[in-house]
């Protein structure tokens, strides 16, 4: 199907084949693999901002970087190629850019376009989306096929954790994710309220200027340090071609943070010892066990990344410290906690979290029906039960975001594929007995849980599940049979898939 755009009255009509929602890490990757396994396609890509990155483009925090390898939050396809394994924003975006400009994207993305409803219908086979433009405009798009690439949490709103008095500071209160440009933190003192791996990685930043900065803990957090370079991936460029190298590296470190984490859950105490080690030799005699000793097992809650232990030698240098305490109120210059003490500040940074969002909060129905997530299953992690033609993005809590991206889209193409060589246009997971049902994640982080009850379901095995095992999906994803019974391919018109063998009841225009 050609791209067509007519006028009707001031809204432009869009009308792909496949409309990829977000042009972040996985819009950008679903777009690259469609080239390649679906070369007929057309593709549109809309995103709300203007410009690509996604989460890398939004936050502007000092010092983002990633909390994970470069080897595995890259692509597969294209291999990482600078220094630095552990790499800071504005290297992860150039690296989106090069990818868009090697195949030829710019043509395919529509900036400032916010999409707001998907309305699916089975008679015409094909999604109706909706999005506003940057100028309030709104453009209807028709699609075939869905690909939501809008990550995970909600841009507009972080989580509010109701820091009592807060509204009583005098000094700047600044969220992370919606960091000002023009903020002067020189020469001032800077409390960060939270833990986890935005304020670790705020706290050795700020300290190079600001007189001080403390971060301030509720409760501890499980810190990984280690080298920002990866050694071995850059000896390795240098005696063979980066595409092997890369290669080699990319499938080590899988193994390694799957070894990493079963280890973690068989013999948690085995790899406290080697968390801890780092801490101790960095931090010295500042190194309090109370202080670095969550009360939970590693990889209960996402390791924190801690590249080349600069936030424990902040510590240790006395630019910055660690605190942990209950926040009894936000006064005027600072803050008490509920031991007594009194933190003095002139900026307040709450890195107090993020808000899960389903589906880039876009509001879905099908047939007429409003989709309510926590009524439909997962679909090899990557679908839902039946909502056809769509598919959808939700990374590794384990591991790199990325590793899902990837194999998520090529599962896609193979499903796309399978339409064509079907004569068929509806690929919809059919839910058609009980299933038993278990937690959706065996995480205790704050982000999730405070969700959990917004969430799609899990049942207790394949296909209605979402894992948190790359090795196990990489081989279901790209492997099984995409035909498997459950997700039913057929024509529009009808209410029951065409069964394996069987002829679609309706072929494609």
């Amino acid at each position: 199907m050609a791209t067509q755009i007519v006028n009707e009255g001031s809204a432009a009509i869009e009308s792909v084949d496949v409309l990829i929602v977000g042009a972040g890490i996985s819009g950008i990757g679903m777009a690259v693999h469609l080239r390649d396994k679906c070369p007929g396609k057309s593709f549109a890509i809309v995103e709300r901002r203007d410009d690509i990155g996604g989460t890398w483009n939004l936050f502007q925090y000092p010092g983002i970087r990633s909390d994970s390898d470069m080897h595995t939050l890259g692509f597969n396809f294209e291999p990482w190629t600078e220094q630095k394994a552990i790499a800071d924003g504005p290297s992860i975006i150039n690296y989106l850019h090069r990818i868009k400009a090697k195949h030829d994207l710019e043509k395919h993305i529509h900036f400032g376009h916010k999409v707001l409803s998907a309305s699916w219908s089975s008679e015409d086979a094909r999604w109706t989306v909706t999005a506003e433009k940057s100028d309030g405009s709104q453009v209807v798009m028709h699609a075939n096929f869905v690909y939501m690439g809008a990550g995970y949490y909600d841009y507009d709103n972080p989580y509010d954790a109701q820091i009592e008095g807060l509204q009583n500071f005098k000094g700047e209160v600044v969220h992370p994710q919606f960091w000002p440009k023009d903020l002067d933190y020189a020469g001032k003192k800077v409390v960060i309220i939270g833990s986890g791996a935005t304020a670790v990685t705020i706290v050795p930043v700020v300290a190079e200027k600001a007189s001080h900065v403390t971060m301030l803990q509720r409760t501890p957090t499980w810190y990984a340090a280690r080298p920002a370079k990866d050694g071995l991936a850059n000896f390795l460029r240098k005696i063979m071609p980066e595409k092997w190298a890369y290669a080699i590296i990319r499938k080590k470190n899988v193994w390694m943070q799957d070894i990493t984490f079963r280890t973690s859950r068989d013999n948690p105490e085995k790899v406290i010892r080697k968390l801890e080690k780092p801490l101790k030799k960095e931090l010295g005699d500042k190194y309090v066990k109370e202080d670095y000793t969550p009360p939970y097992g590693p990889w209960e809650q996402r390791l924190c990344l801690v590249p080349d232990g600069d936030m424990f030698k902040a510590i240790a240098a006395g630019r910055a410290d660690l605190k942990t305490g209950h926040i009894d109120t936000v006064t005027e210059n600072g803050i008490k906690l509920k031991s007594g003490e009194t933190l003095d500040a002139d900026i307040i940074v709450t890195a107090t979290g993020l808000k899960l969002a389903v589906a880039g909060k876009v509001a879905f129905e099908v047939d007429g029906k409003p989709v309510h997530w926590p009524d439909h299953y997962y679909y090899k992690g990557c679908m839902f039960s039946d909502i056809p033609n769509l598919a959808i993005v939700f990374g590794y809590l384990n591991a790199s975001w990325t590793l899902k991206a990837d194999i998520v889209s090529e599962y896609t193409c193979r499903v796309l594929n399978h339409m064509d060589a079907t004569s068929t246009r509806i690929a919809n997971p059919v839910l058609d007995r009980e299933l038993e049902q278990e937690q959706l994640f065996d995480f205790s982080s704050g982000y999730i849980q405070r969700s959990i009850d917004e969430l799609p379901r899990n049942s207790t095995a394949m296909p209605w599940k979402l894992n948190q095992d790359y090795l196990f999906d990489r081989k279901i994803l790209r492997h099984d049979p995409v035909d498997d019974g459950v997700l039913k391919f057929y024509g529009p018109n009808s209410q029951q898939g065409a069964g394996q063998g069987e002829p679609a009841l309706e072929a494609a225009e």
